[in-house]
């Protein structure tokens, strides 16, 4: 979002995020003569920015369902290391089928173990002892349900700024048409009024 907005709504305008924020242009003419815009360049400002809008709202949203899809996989190893604590001692093995690869699955027979090995992705696996991996995983957790929240408020906020450039364009397309109106009428008012 580098380009620069035209001035003439009297602040400089706020962000969140790096996402700019959309002034709503109470007054056309005022804002126009101020920014020393012509309607058409205005238009093509407005539009331009809500085309900027929709590409980091697009970017926002992939962001979103990968945030979606990785919480419940960290729940899931959570519960696995759970059920290997809970196993832990009793002298019982665990039996348990885990995915190889898509649609192939093993069966693993999992004897008494302190440590476990977490995929951190990136082609790297480490090995853990159990609590350790347990308050990583937490720690994980926790910290892709505040991103999803923070996601989801810049997802607001950037909805809300398409809302207002969307009318910042109705507004202005619909106050160049107005005064091609009037001055078409204002031409054909004389000619009537001379005759």
């Amino acid at each position: 979002m580098s380009s620069s907005s035209p001035s003439g709504s009297g602040s400089d305008l706020t962000e969140r995020r790096g996402i700019p924020a959309a002034k709503f242009i109470q007054d056309v003419e005022t804002y126009l003569s101020q920014s020393g815009l012509d309607p058409n360049s205005a238009l093509a400002f407005h539009q331009e920015r809500l085309q900027q809008y929709k590409v980091v709202e697009m970017k926002l949203l992939a962001q979103q369902r990968d945030l979606q899809a990785k919480i419940p996989d960290i729940e899931k190893c959570l519960e696995v290391v759970a059920t290997l604590e809970a196993k832990k001692g009793t002298g019982e093995a665990l039996l348990a089928d885990f995915e190889v690869s898509e649609g192939i699955y093993s069966r693993a027979c999992i004897e008494d173990t302190d440590s476990v090995c977490l995929w951190l992705g990136a082609n790297v696996m480490l090995e853990y002892s159990c609590e350790e991996a347990s308050a990583l995983l937490k720690n994980n957790l926790e910290n892709a349900k505040a991103s999803l929240e923070v996601l989801v408020a810049d997802l607001q906020f950037l909805r809300d700024q398409v809302t207002v450039t969307q009318v910042t364009i109705a507004r202005v397309y619909n106050w160049d048409v107005h005064q091609r109106r009037v001055k078409q009428v204002t031409p054909t008012a004389i000619a009537v009024a001379d005759s």
